[in-house]
């Protein structure tokens, strides 16, 4: 048996129906930027995040820097960022010209560490950028209570997270803002790039409803330099349609998470995920760590099983930031997870001989 780590076409197969005729509706309307259909979805997306604003944008790389942008942040702020996550975190700051603060993940969640954010702190310091890491909420209400006392922005990196919850509250509800990525493989995925930004303030929402396009609210009318990052009417009408399935297929996931959970917890050597108190996860990636994490994946390939390391390389190693001056040793906490995690093969899609055939091959290694 062949397991892929993530199943898209099934996903297209289920909702083949509703996808072919939304694809439809967009194109016979003649409509495809900034239309019924966007205005739809963000009114829906708002609606299940718990917040007054979804402004929808082309990824969500550029809706973590419209955010900063909005809030007027860049050159000689700083913004305290994880160690341990996609370099799209990072590209956001820098992008708004902002510098990034790296600040290790917590040994047990591999969120962002809430003493780390204290001690990063300084007078240049403008806002905290926590992630919500595969799809578990960071300690949004620590984080919370330390940007408050230095009134500072909480945005949060929830490209992750589409439903997760902390303590009753939806991720996109924690912060000031929430950025959104809707890569295809993500929980509420589209058929091709997309992102929005979700807050409750209603200055930051028109600010980015103008930085989207071309800081234009009117048209031929630019009130400030912005750009071209709108989300198109396809992905939207797409979006609206798996909206409707995204509570239950994070069930789904988390059914198997369970399984994973249980049926792995005698193994010796396996790290499994630890979920932290009052959070509900989405489970968008199922990471272990192991002390053999290369022979274990060669395994599982010989096995038929398709997995994925979250993330090899750390963005403070990437060449990207090598004028930062960071050398291997400066953040040991992401080093060490970068040489031990592996995910296994999750998704709503995962049929149970699958998820059996997994478990199997994960067993008969230890």
């Amino acid at each position: 048996m062949n397991v892929p780590f993530l199943d898209l076409q099934a996903a297209y197969r289920e909702l083949q129906e509703q996808l072919d005729a939304a694809c439809r509706r967009v194109l016979s309307s003649g409509r495809y930027i900034l239309g019924r259909e966007v205005e739809a979805f963000e009114s829906e997306f708002a609606a299940y995040c718990g917040a007054r604003h979804c402004i929808g944008v082309s990824n969500g790389l550029d809706a973590l820097e419209l955010i900063l942008r909005g809030y007027g942040i860049g050159p000689g702020d700083e913004v305290i960022v994880p160690t341990h996550t996609f370099i799209a975190t990072w590209l956001a700051v820098s992008r708004a010209g902002a510098v990034p603060v790296p600040v290790e993940p917590d040994e047990a969640t591999h969120t962002i560490s809430v003493a780390g954010v204290a001690a990063a702190l300084s007078a240049r310091t403008r806002a905290i950028m926590p992630v919500h890491l595969y799809g578990q909420p960071a300690d949004m209400d620590r984080i919370r209570n330390i940007a408050i006392r230095h009134k500072l922005k909480v945005i949060e990196d929830a490209a992750q997270a589409h439903g997760a919850i902390c303590r009753g509250r939806r991720a996109g509800s924690l912060g000031d803002a929430a950025g959104f990525s809707f890569y295809p493989g993500k929980n509420l995925g589209a058929l091709g790039d997309g992102g929005a930004v979700v807050t409750d303030d209603d200055q930051l929402a028109a600010n980015l409803r103008r930085l989207r396009n071309y800081g234009s609210p009117a048209k031929y009318q630019h009130d400030v330099k912005g750009g071209n990052a709108r989300l198109d009417e396809l992905q939207a009408a797409l979006l609206r349609v798996k909206l409707c399935y995204l509570d239950e297929w994070n069930q789904r996931r988390a059914r198997i998470a369970d399984r994973y959970l249980e049926e792995l917890a005698a193994s010796p050597r396996l790290m499994l995920p630890i979920v932290a108190d009052g959070v509900s996860p989405v489970w968008h990636l199922f990471v272990i760590r192991h002390p053999r994490r290369g022979d274990l994946q060669a395994h599982l390939s010989r096995c038929g099983v398709e997995t994925l390391i979250h993330y090899p390389v750390p963005p403070h190693l990437s060449r990207a930031y090598s004028d930062m001056g960071f050398v291997r040793g400066t953040f040991p906490r992401a080093e060490r997870l970068a040489e031990s995690v592996l995910s296994l093969p999750l998704g709503p899609h995962l049929s149970p001989a699958a998820h059996t055939h997994v478990l199997s091959a994960l067993k008969s290694f230890e």
